[in-house]
């Protein structure tokens, strides 16, 4: 998947295809998966003036994950 990189202290990029939102971080490098998310979300989280904290409020805990 194609990823855009973005100013984040948290994330490194981020990437949509097929309601899945891909997310790679830079504590540690991992990539992961999110499932079944609405494109809004993403555009969203692109456009947010923090990526790291639309993730914390928004996406993490809220649809189903895997680690890439």
């Amino acid at each position: 998947m194609e990823r855009t990189y973005v100013d984040s202290s948290m994330i490194i990029s981020i990437g949509y295809e097929d309601s899945i939102l891909e997310i790679e971080f830079k504590s540690n490098g991992q990539v992961w998966q999110y499932f079944e998310v609405p494109e809004y979300v993403y555009h969203e989280m692109i456009s947010s003036d923090s990526q790291g904290k639309y993730f914390h409020r928004n996406i993490k805990g809220q649809y189903a994950e895997a680690r890439v």
